[in-house]
């Protein structure tokens, strides 16, 4: 399979692509600024006793940073989505195993795994879906 014919989008309708645009924008807008601090000191964003080494804390920066900022062209969505997806089955695992968080927290600002299950599926919707036709993608790989 080619990168182009990965790249290019699927067709669908303009209610389905206004849609897709509307998701990219506001969790695409999300990600930039949840990933904005984390990418101003991107290998030691987690402080001197986060878990994860340097290179992976990087990773995380760069993917909610540059992935939010890619959902929102619709540029190079499935990448963006990728690395998403992996940024948020981390963040569920580390809420849900390690931090023992609920699901859903029950008193304000405590901590939940639901915002990293809300956020993977979304990069999944996009990774399946595609960006739509209002996007960079379709623009420079075309329709499948």
């Amino acid at each position: 399979m080619s990168i182009k014919r990965v790249l290019a989008t699927p067709k669908h309708s303009l209610f389905g692509d206004l849609a897709l645009l509307l998701i990219r924008i506001v969790a695409g807008l999300a990600f930039t600024m949840h990933g904005w601090g984390k990418i101003q000191h991107p290998f030691n964003w987690m402080g001197p006793d986060g878990f994860a080494p340097g290179f992976l804390q990087a990773l995380a920066a760069v993917a909610e940073f540059g992935g939010g900022t890619a959902w929102i062209l619709g540029f190079l969505t499935p990448v963006a989505s990728l690395g998403i997806a992996c940024t948020m089955a981390v963040a569920f695992w580390m809420h849900t195993f390690m931090l023992h968080d609920p699901f859903v927290s029950s008193k304000p600002g405590g901590g939940a795994s639901e915002p990293a299950a809300g956020y993977f599926c979304i990069a999944f919707l996009l990774l399946a879906m595609g960006p739509g036709r209002f996007s960079l993608d379709r623009l420079i790989f075309g329709r499948r």
